[in-house]
């Protein structure tokens, strides 16, 4: 290359100068010319310690390195008719899957006959997923893959915050009266409220009447024609001396 920008050891611009003239100014200075640019036109180089250069380059590399994390994938099996204990195994493990920050894959196997009854695994994987919300997240829904049904989980990120609450912004404030601006007037406090007019007492209701005694029919008039007397009964006989009543004759 017939000429290089040169940049100086303390980042300031020399301008385009000749390479055999740039190469024997950085030896001059004890340093390297370093060619940083080479697609622009004309090419970029710098003047610089070569040792120290790759050294900073190094360890850029390796924090690019650190903060950058490789995804891996965990796998958990079930069948339809996996027992309880064993389904709580296989939840502790996915929710310390979930929380080293890898991704889960949730597979349903069915065997035999069981394939005539894929709901089953569905309703399987989504109450492992409800189970799980708080670890993780349902990336892709169950989906029946030839013999398995398949359930993607990514985890929840923990360094996510919450949504910046929204500011109000202050209240105008008047600006100040000088010497020839009238001064605002205050605004007028609002008139009350009217109050409702006091509901008048109720009437009172007239006093009911004393129950009256039912009327008593007068007595019936006696007739002064006297009745006629009873007719007198005959007087009774006197009954006959029974025959033990009559004196015996005494004999001597």
């Amino acid at each position: 290359m017939p000429a290089v920008r040169l940049i100086g050891p303390n980042n300031e611009q020399l301008g385009v100068v000749p390479t055999q003239r740039a190469l024997a100014h950085a030896q001059d200075l004890g340093y390297d010319l370093v060619e940083i640019a080479p697609n622009s036109t004309p090419p970029v180089a710098r003047i610089l310690d070569f040792g120290k250069y790759r050294y900073a380059e190094q360890q850029k590399a390796k924090e690019a390195k650190k903060r950058q994390r490789s995804v891996t994938w965990k796998e958990i099996r079930i069948t339809p008719k996996i027992d309880d204990h064993d389904i709580e195994t296989k939840i502790k493990s996915a929710s310390k899957f979930l929380d080293e920050g890898d991704k889960l894959k949730v597979t349903v196997r069915f065997r035999g006959r069981e394939l005539a009854h894929p709901d089953r695994g569905r309703v399987l994987l989504l109450q492992v997923a409800d189970r799980l919300k708080d670890h993780g997240i349902v990336e892709r829904m169950p989906l029946l893959e030839g013999r398995s049904m398949i359930m993607v989980m990514n985890p929840v990120r923990r360094d996510a915050q919450g949504a910046p609450t929204p500011q109000v912004p202050p209240p105008p404030t008047p600006p100040a009266a000088g010497p020839g601006v009238p001064a605002p007037k205050p605004a007028a406090a609002p008139a009350p409220a009217a109050r409702p007019a006091a509901a008048a007492p109720p009437a009172p209701k007239p006093a009911a009447p004393p129950p009256t005694a039912p009327p008593v029919a007068p007595p019936l008039a006696r007739s002064a024609t006297p009745s006629p007397p009873a007719p007198a009964r005959p007087a009774s006989a006197p009954p006959p001396a029974s025959p033990s009543a009559a004196p015996r004759k005494r004999t001597n």
